[in-house]
């Protein structure tokens, strides 16, 4: 937990929901750092929770416009993301169509590195989720994933 020296000046709530926003970070740093600041473990999870969620918003609404916008204007842009999409698409789609809502929910929900709210809402752009629909199962994954989180932190059950 080396980022605790960063926030070391400001309040624990104000520095869980920002920890809470950073990649790879998200909840699963945020709420042991708040806990370990004092935090109740209600508030540190809702705090945790929100931050979370407040990139995946701007993930989802930004990540169609921008792509768009790179493939309009620049041949490399436009390689690449067929590229991406033909190959991501190929790659994992069976999974897609056989879980469905519940594979972006297990994605997010799931306490491990490269899961979590940002992959989610890449995994979700990718495969053509609306966003309501997206912001509403990444957003269950995150509760889900504070909930295991806040647990584990206070020693209820060990993730492994």
């Amino acid at each position: 937990m080396d980022y605790i020296i960063w926030f070391k000046n400001l309040p624990p709530e104000l520095a869980t929901v920002i920890i809470a926003n950073l990649p790879l970070i998200e909840l699963r740093g945020a709420i042991p750092f708040a806990l370990f600041y004092g935090v109740s473990p209600v508030l540190a999870y809702f705090l945790a929770a929100i931050g979370n969620i407040i990139p995946v918003i701007f993930i989802l609404a930004m990540l169609g416009p921008l792509s768009s916008f790179l493939a309009k204007h620049s041949p490399f842009f436009d390689r690449f993301f067929n590229w991406l999409f033909v190959r991501t698409r190929a790659k994992h789609n069976k999974k897609i169509k056989r879980w469905g809502a519940l594979a972006l929910i297990f994605l997010v929900a799931i306490p491990l590195p490269m899961t979590g709210g940002w992959t989610g809402a890449l995994v979700a752009f990718l495969f053509g989720f609306s966003f309501k629909r997206a912001l509403g199962l990444i957003s269950l994954g995150v509760l889900i994933a504070g909930l295991a989180v806040t647990l584990a932190s206070l020693g209820v059950f060990k993730i492994i």
